[in-house]
């Protein structure tokens, strides 16, 4: 019952103060992000890489308001993939792009974002590694499916993500499971009203697995993003009836939750890449990811307890 109430504070702008006013915000935040900077992120990346993990970097920041901060995110971006360069870990490092940052919701904003996530595909491409363009709310999908759709005909490894509490998600799996293609299945992590969305969490569980097997019977290459145990056994099985070898889809899980069932599964020789958040505008991320799980809830609350 709390995950709702969450993700309202999550769009709170006096919610936001609070919490970052809060003294025991930063010891608890920096659990799911990696830094401020990619300078202070990139030697995490390269720790990762030499466990045996590959990783998707979200520099953090959303719901833009003016044009010229679309173009500083899509510049944060650019010097991600610059700093990236020297590391030559390829593909083993990608990154994960909100088009909101990148003005999609501005006046204008579905060309907007293209124009900006362009720029940043292409020099990702140059230094042979990937994009995959995150999904947001239900009102940005079809223009995220439609700038992903533009982005492919160039750069066909493009990633798109798609959210099993939506109802229209298994028909977005037929389309998206093509030859080459590259997808990302999660829960979904936005407040959705009923019309749009199954509100009861086994519900979106099994969503998710009907997800799952369309995914895996298809030609592309799934991404897995869970750390429910249950459905990591169920991708498995679906792989494995499928006929898929290990390096023909990836499990993904968010920096600080499971680190254990990650490196588990990378030395078990699955694929198994950690979503690695950084920057300065964490609210909006950090509150998504206390509404996910209880789990993450509970330990903010023993921090604010312990350090109060």
């Amino acid at each position: 019952m709390l995950g709702p109430v969450i993700l309202a504070a999550a769009r709170s702008d006096r919610m936001r103060r609070v919490v970052s006013a809060a003294p025991v915000t930063k010891p608890v935040v920096n659990r799911f992000i990696a830094g401020e900077s990619i300078e202070e992120t990139a030697p995490v990346v390269e720790a990762m890489a030499g466990r045996g993990l590959e990783v998707t970097l979200d520099v953090l920041g959303e719901d833009i308001t003016d044009p010229v901060e679309a173009l500083f995110a899509r510049d944060a971006y650019l010097r991600l993939i610059e700093a990236l360069a020297p590391l030559e870990l390829g593909a083993r490092a990608e990154m994960s792009v909100k088009l909101s940052s990148f003005g999609q919701a501005l006046p204008g904003g579905h060309d907007l974002a293209l124009k900006n996530v362009t720029a940043v595909v292409e020099a990702a491409a140059a230094i042979g590694t990937t994009v995959t363009l995150d999904m947001e709310d239900h009102t940005t999908v079809d223009s995220t499916l439609a700038i992903h759709g533009e982005l492919r005909e160039r750069f066909p490894e493009t990633g798109a993500v798609v959210q099993s509490y939506l109802f229209r998600t298994e028909d977005d799996c037929r389309a998206l499971a093509a030859a080459g293609s590259r997808v990302r299945l999660v829960k979904g992590a936005y407040k959705e009203p009923a019309s749009v969305a199954y509100q009861d969490k086994a519900e979106v569980d099994r969503a998710y697995v009907r997800g799952l097997r369309i995914l895996m019977e298809g030609s592309g290459y799934p991404m897995v993003g869970s750390h429910d145990p249950r459905l990591i056994a169920i991708a498995q099985d679906c792989a494995h009836r499928a006929g898929r070898k290990p390096d023909e889809y990836e499990f993904q899980m968010l920096y600080g939750i499971r680190e254990a069932e990650q490196n588990r599964l990378a030395a078990e020789g699955h694929r198994m890449r950690v979503y690695i958040a950084y920057g300065t505008d964490w609210y909006g991320y950090f509150m998504r990811r206390l509404a996910e799980r209880p789990a993450n809830l509970a330990f903010f609350l023993r921090s604010l307890v312990s350090r109060g």
